[in-house]
């Protein structure tokens, strides 16, 4: 039975580290990928205009 809660407590501390780390990755201005990603819905002038186009045929 303490080799069971043993892990669990080694389990949940591996996994809390891990939550943080990747939190900590995320919100660093290092990454690029998530500044382009969020600015992809107002740069994208193309869906806008091909679908004025649609409606026109509709």
């Amino acid at each position: 039975m303490d080799i069971l809660v043993l892990f669990q407590s080694v389990w949940t501390i591996i996994v809390m580290i891990l939550f943080i780390g990747i939190v900590i990755w995320t919100f660093s201005r290092g990454v690029k990928f998530f500044d382009e990603a969020a600015n992809l819905p107002i740069n994208d002038n193309d869906s806008i205009e091909s679908t004025v186009k649609e409606k026109q045929y509709v």
